[in-house]
């Protein structure tokens, strides 16, 4: 499991699997976030058990998927309202991370300037370079 954290109250990380709940959870982590469609990829691990699993390691649970490189205003909003709904820190993941930190960076739940989001991107290793335009 590779968790990359973003600041204090965010993380990103590539596919999860049901047996890292516990261990996210004893991380200090309140809720999870899946933005991958349920079925996405043979062997994912569904919505349903992922959902039980950090659940039963005492975290919320949000789906938010998206796909194919779009990232709709209403999903940013959503996931804008999750990050900011929670108290306590908040991982995303999807196949990459990729989908997870440009969905931080769209929503700005901490009211960031653009440079700094992606700046925050790229400390977690993702380039954000190509979207800057979008994150007014």
């Amino acid at each position: 499991m590779e968790i990359r954290r973003v600041g204090a109250e965010f993380a990103v990380a590539p596919q999860l699997n049901p047996e890292d709940m516990a261990d996210v959870a004893s991380q200090g982590f309140a809720a999870v976030i899946c933005n991958r469609p349920d079925g996405e990829e043979e062997g994912q691990p569904s919505v349903a058990e992922m959902r039980e699993a950090a659940q039963a390691a005492g975290m919320a649970f949000h789906h938010l998927p998206v796909a194919g490189g779009a990232f709709p205003d209403a999903a940013a909003e959503a996931f804008r309202s999750v990050r900011r709904g929670t108290v306590g820190p908040v991982l995303a993941y999807c196949r990459t991370g990729t989908r997870s930190i440009t969905l931080e960076a769209l929503a700005n739940p901490e009211g960031l300037e653009p440079s700094e989001r992606l700046m925050q991107a790229a400390a977690a290793g993702y380039d954000l370079t190509a979207m800057s335009q979008k994150l007014t």
